[in-house]
């Protein structure tokens, strides 16, 4: 999966294939099916930023220590 700090182009290449072909070959298909997932992610990024902004955690979050054992 791709990384924002990725600079290996074949990786993006790999991936928009892939869409590509989820989508049976159909651009505007893929466009499409990229905006929506991208608004999903959007939308749950707003969701987790209120729930942090009230001082809760999210029952699906694990806490993550420092101390390594």
């Amino acid at each position: 999966m791709p990384t924002a700090f990725s600079t290996d182009n074949s990786v993006y290449e790999q991936a928009c294939d892939q869409a590509i072909a989820m989508c049976d070959g159909n651009l505007r298909s893929t466009i499409k099916a990229l905006i929506m997932a991208n608004e999903y992610l959007e939308a749950e990024l707003q969701e987790l930023r209120a729930t942090i902004a009230c001082g809760c955690m999210p029952n699906n979050v694990v806490a993550i220590s420092g101390d390594a054992a």
